[in-house]
């Protein structure tokens, strides 16, 4: 087996864990939560997405969900200056929001939702400015739900975790914590994005509960603090993706219920 220069993999790893910070759940996990909210707008609501959406390429929620991760490659100044509206670091204070130290400036997801959801409700803004609040704030519930995003600074949101996934080859497939609930926990699941959609949408118990951005962040931080969610080694246990895969899908589906909710109370009549 060729193995990398030392040198080598330092850099790429480091380049890893630069741009890793602002990809939640992967592309498939941002269209469910958009498929599922998607779903449950009122009609007033719908017609305002259909209108702030017009000229999209894909003009639906789902087609704008992974805007913002794209952002880097097509905008980078809004990319950089919107990176830190991806996440929240609060697992260091046990999971205890509290902006003026978690969120300076406003930069981070709880913040960050709450003023484009602002925009997108106002009606006087222009309508380049609410179709662009409207695809930050698709993105970034999702975001927030996806529990890595709300976890420990010092770990850079389980990005610097690194896992052997086993794949079948000797050393397993190279992978970390972040990137492994970003997408990995769906990897095999070997169904189809809209068969995904219809098995979380039936899901018993997803009720969207409280309406503010901090309370999913609290949520999201206690699951990254629950036993057994950081492996007690590198080499994955295959358990692993049977134990936290249901846990996954609860979130993305109460990340489509909350957005939803948020949709109809910002656009409906």
């Amino acid at each position: 087996m060729i193995r990398p220069k030392p040198l080598a993999f330092a850099l790429v790893l480091a380049f890893l864990l630069l741009a890793a910070p602002a990809s939640a759940w992967g592309p498939r996990g941002h269209r469910l939560v958009a498929e599922l909210a998607a779903a449950a707008l009122t009609p007033s609501a719908r017609a305002q997405v259909d209108l702030l959406l017009q000229g999209e390429p894909e003009p639906t929620l789902a087609g704008v969900a992974n805007w913002a991760d794209e952002l880097r490659a097509n905008d980078p100044d809004l990319g950089r200056r919107s990176a830190k509206w991806h996440y929240v670091n609060i697992g260091e204070s046990g999971c205890e929001y509290v902006a003026a130290r978690d969120c300076p400036d406003g930069d981070c997801v709880v913040e960050a939702i709450r003023t484009q959801a602002t925009i997108l409700a106002d009606r006087s803004q222009p309508l380049p400015a609410r179709r662009q609040a409207l695809k930050f704030v698709v993105h970034f519930v999702g975001d927030v739900h996806q529990p890595m995003h709300a976890g420990h600074a010092r770990d850079k949101g389980g990005n610097t975790v690194q896992l052997s996934i086993p794949d079948g080859s000797r050393d397993g497939r190279g992978s970390n914590l972040h990137a492994l609930w970003d997408s990995g926990l769906f990897r095999d699941l070997g169904e189809s994005e809209a068969r995904h959609a219809a098995r979380l949408r039936a899901l018993p118990g997803i009720v969207a509960g409280s309406a503010d951005p901090a309370d999913w962040a609290r949520e999201s931080c206690r699951i990254v603090l629950r036993p057994g969610v950081y492996p007690p080694r590198a080499r994955l246990d295959p358990r692993y993706i049977d134990t936290w895969r249901p846990v996954a899908e609860r979130q993305v589906a109460l990340g489509g219920r909350r957005l939803a909710a948020l949709l109809n109370d910002a656009l409906g009549d």
